[in-house]
């Protein structure tokens, strides 16, 4: 009767740890999901800034060019 319960003592405690586990990997990628939501956004106001910036030089590079 000893081995069937430390069994299934050992088996809860293992459910135990994976579910803990579980839960700091979600948190984790919650996180992570976070992140890469702020970066996409810093790199889209990157993209908007560099494209306000290049249309003066192309509308200067095109006068040039026409001359």
């Amino acid at each position: 009767m000893l081995w069937p319960m430390i069994a299934i003592a050992l088996g809860f405690a293992g459910i135990a740890v994976l579910g803990i586990l579980a839960v700091r990997v979600f948190v984790e990628v919650r996180r992570l999901a976070r992140q890469v939501g702020a970066t996409s956004e810093r790199i889209q106001r990157a993209s908007e800034d560099l494209e306000r910036a290049a249309v003066p030089l192309a509308s200067s590079a095109h006068l040039r060019k026409g001359r």
